[in-house]
């Protein structure tokens, strides 16, 4: 009997001590409202930087190569390009046919190269500002601009949906 007794008090003090801990400590709940998405995660901005200075330089490799297919592949059927002193030019058809008369009017041996500035937006979409510098045949620089252009990721490709452009006064 004092084998049951001494069981049962050993029991019930288990019992209570296990009942009595505190309970691993979580993670703050989200503090949403009912019916609201949690915030996304924020996009990695340096990442996307290098994603949109590769297709700048791709950009640069196309227009030195003259390769007119390669430099339309990164431009959205959509896209409005908007040139220093020219007409604004809306979709990808207008801006192949402006592009394949200023090919045939380039000085032999222009190069061009692009830096990527800055860039914001969402991930999606982003806007990038940057520099450009044009050389001649020699590697002397000829001249300078700037320029704005919206990419927007399809595919998972960042495509040139819009941009504007211009040469710095010499």
């Amino acid at each position: 009997m004092k084998a049951n007794h001494f069981v049962t008090i050993l029991s019930t003090c288990i019992f209570l001590f296990t009942a009595c801990q505190q309970p691993a400590e979580q993670p703050p709940a989200a503090t949403t409202e009912p019916g609201v998405a949690p915030a996304p995660a924020k996009p990695d901005m340096a990442q996307i930087k290098s994603e949109i200075q590769a297709a700048e330089n791709a950009w640069a490799a196309a227009l030195n190569a003259r390769d007119l297919n390669a430099l339309m592949a990164l431009y959205t059927d959509d896209a409005v390009s908007m040139a220093d002193k020219a007409p604004m030019l809306v979709g990808k058809a207008a801006i192949q046919t402006a592009q394949e008369a200023e090919f045939k009017t380039m000085t032999a041996g222009k190069t061009f190269a692009f830096e990527a500035m800055d860039v914001y937006g969402d991930g999606d979409v982003v806007t990038e500002t940057g520099k450009s510098i044009y050389k001649d045949a020699a590697g002397k620089v000829t001249g300078t601009g700037k320029y704005m252009a919206v990419w927007q990721k399809r595919d998972g490709k960042y495509l040139c949906l819009r941009e504007i452009y211009n040469s710095d006064a010499k």
